[in-house]
This record gives C-alpha cells, sequence and structure tokens, in this order.
C-alpha cells in the first residue's frame, strides 16, 4: 500500500473480506502504517466493526478518530462534507488515511443507490488531495451488484492475493445508472403547488402536516429549513415553481420536491461551502440533516426525494 500511496495524491482502494479476521488484517495494517508515518487517521465504519476494531487497536484506539458510520453516514450524502473532508481539512499541511465503509447488508434498497453514487464521487471530490480512504467490501453478505459497482467505483483493489488495478474502473458510469427516474409518490401523499408567491405558505402548510403525523419538535426545525431550501432553490434555480409531496412511511416524514431546473454537477451538495462564498449552502444543509437524499436530474428538470425521521 505504502507504493500507491506515495506515488497518487489520492487513492481510493476497496478492500474485500469474507470475516473477522481478514477485515482486521486488512484494516489494521492500513491503520498502523499510518500512524508509524505519523499521518492522521480516521475510521468510520458500522458498529459492530468500530467495536471489533477499537479492541485490536488497543492502545492505539486513542490515536485513531473512531466514528460510526451508521450515525455520521446514515445519509450518505453527508459522508464525503460532514466525515471524509471535514477530517482530512482539519489537517491540511497532512497526508491523511481514512478508512470508511458505507455500504453493508443491513442497509436499506432506497439507500444503496445514494451509496454507490458517493462511492463513485468521492474520486472527483478528493482528486489531487493528498488522502488514501479504504473502503471495505464484506464478500459473504453484500450482493453481486454491489461488489460489482465497487470495482467500478475504486481503481485500486485489496484482497488476499494482493493489491491490483480494476480493469473495470468507470465511476462516471456508476453516476450515470444511479441517476434513475424515482419512484411516483404515493397515492396518500398530499401535494403542494408552488411558485414565489406562496413559498412562505407551502412551507407553513407543510410543518403543520409533519406536526400532524408526529414529528418531534426538535426534528420540526429541521423539516421547516429542508423544506424551505428545497422549495426557494426550486424557485430561484428550477423554473420558478415547483411541487412539493408529503407522506409519512414508518418512523420517517418523506418529501419529494419536483422542478424543471437541471442539478448538472454531480457533487452539488456533497462539498464543504467555501467561507467567502455567499448562498450556495441549500442541498449541503438538506444533506447533512436528513436521514437520505436521492436525485434524479436531467434536461427535463429534477426531483428530490427527502427522508426525514419524525422522531429520535
Amino acid at each position: 500500500m505504502t507504493t500507491a500511496a506515495t506515488t497518487n495524491p489520492f487513492v481510493h482502494p476497496a478492500l474485500f473480506y469474507r470475516d473477522s479476521d481478514e477485515y482486521l488484517a486488512g484494516t489494521l495494517r492500513f491503520i498502523r502504517e499510518g500512524l508509524t508515518l505519523g499521518e492522521p487517521v480516521a475510521v468510520s465504519v458500522p458498529t459492530a466493526k468500530l467495536a471489533l476494531l477499537r479492541t485490536a487497536l488497543g492502545e492505539d484506539a486513542d490515536r485513531v478518530r473512531l466514528l460510526d458510520m451508521t450515525i455520521e453516514g446514515r445519509n450518505p450524502g453527508r459522508i464525503i462534507p460532514g466525515v471524509l473532508r471535514a477530517f482530512t481539512d482539519a489537517h491540511p499541511a497532512d497526508r491523511v488515511r481514512i478508512i470508511g465503509e458505507p455500504v453493508w447488508a443491513e442497509r436499506s434498497e432506497a439507500e444503496y443507490p445514494a451509496c454507490a453514487l458517493h462511492e463513485a464521487l468521492v474520486n472527483s471530490a478528493f482528486a489531487g488531495r493528498a488522502a488514501t480512504i479504504l473502503c471495505p467490501y464484506d464478500l459473504s453478505t453484500l450482493p453481486a451488484h454491489m461488489v460489482a459497482d465497487a470495482y467500478a467505483t475504486h481503481p485500486t483493489l485489496i484482497d488476499g492475493a494482493g493489491e491490483s488495478v480494476s480493469t473495470a474502473y468507470d465511476p462516471d458510469h456508476i453516476v450515470a445508472i444511479y441517476n434513475q427516474p424515482l419512484a411516483d409518490p404515493p397515492a396518500t401523499a398530499t401535494t403542494y403547488a408552488f411558485d414565489a408567491t406562496t413559498l412562505s405558505e407551502v412551507r407553513h402548510a407543510a410543518v403543520e402536516y409533519a406536526t400532524q403525523a408526529g414529528m418531534s419538535a426538535d426534528n420540526l426545525l429541521d423539516a421547516e429549513l429542508v423544506i424551505g431550501e428545497t422549495t426557494t432553490n426550486s424557485v430561484v434555480h428550477g423554473g420558478g415553481k415547483g411541487t412539493l409531496a408529503l407522506w409519512s412511511q414508518g418512523p420517517h416524514l418523506c418529501c419529494q420536491v419536483r422542478d424543471a431546473g437541471h442539478i448538472a454537477d454531480p457533487l452539488a451538495g456533497r462539498l464543504p461551502a467555501p467561507a467567502h462564498r455567499p448562498g450556495g449552502r441549500g442541498l449541503l444543509i438538506v444533506n447533512q440533516v436528513a436521514d437520505l437524499v436521492r436525485r434524479h436530474t436531467g434536461p427535463g428538470g429534477t426531483t428530490l426525494y427527502i427522508r426525514l425521521p419524525l422522531g429520535r
């Protein structure tokens, strides 16, 4: 791993493992090599894997930034700005190494496309930056299409046989195939049409809907923020008008916003906004507070699907 890391400014390998022994062999070697080199190291993996690594690291655990990916990355759209860039930006003078495991078997069918998109976009988000981000994939539990996507989103592959170059590497293809039309809201959804003259009215109506659905007071503030940002973006950038659909599903409030705009940059909402630039934080804020954000965009318009917790 040292050769790849020292000849490329950004290195993004997938680590394929089948059991805890293979997991620890690959991750501990990566972590301890970084600590020996004096590189800042962060780990963001699911809860059980985090506990496994914390125990195996022993006293070295205090030298590693340990984060639970089921919390920090519950919405895959916040992993780049909230986990990866947050850590690298905190160490601007250093080469950093991070273990990020955004894909695990318990991820829902709705969440996985956002995970694959995240992995594809990491490559452009970190191009030219001095970082190595290692992404473990569990071959014993993940279906074949998720493993195939890992080959397409990671230029370097690591398994028990060693390190190799992925001949299937094509992150742009993954960005394209997961930019697919989203399902229509259910028939029970409440839909509001809005334009510049009705933004406030629709926002207040949406908050009332969320209140009636049982959303907690703290989460109501996030819901109002999300709905305000997305509907305003539609008016400003999406043709001056749009529609908002709301429905509850299990422990979540689901929101769908449609307009005539086209979001050309796949990284929109996934990179920290420059401190000196006014605006440009709407989608970033949405990604930070939502449990899930999915997007379909093209010349014919944009649809956002946003899942917010009713209570937590």
